[in-house]
């Protein structure tokens, strides 16, 4: 009995796998290209603030005495 409940287990482990693995054949984007618009609407900022944040974020820059340095993407090459 324990031989046939540990077969029966590794099929449908088999089967649970080859299943999840199937689920990622078509993947499309979430967010169409024609969507896009819509997410860089300002309202769409996680910020809630704006105006204090860009203050902030000045008073930032002038205390560490560089600018860009938070949150930009950047190669590391040099190059912008």
């Amino acid at each position: 009995m324990a031989m046939k409940v540990s077969t029966i287990s590794r099929i449908s482990l088999v089967l649970l796998a080859v299943l999840g693995l199937s689920a990622c054949g078509n993947i499309e984007p979430w967010v169409k290209p024609y969507e896009r618009d819509r997410l860089a609407d300002p309202i769409m900022a996680l910020d809630g603030d704006p105006v204090s944040s860009s203050y902030l974020k000045h008073v930032y820059e002038s205390r560490e005495g560089a600018r860009g340095g938070e949150g930009a993407a950047g190669g590391g090459c040099g190059c912008n």
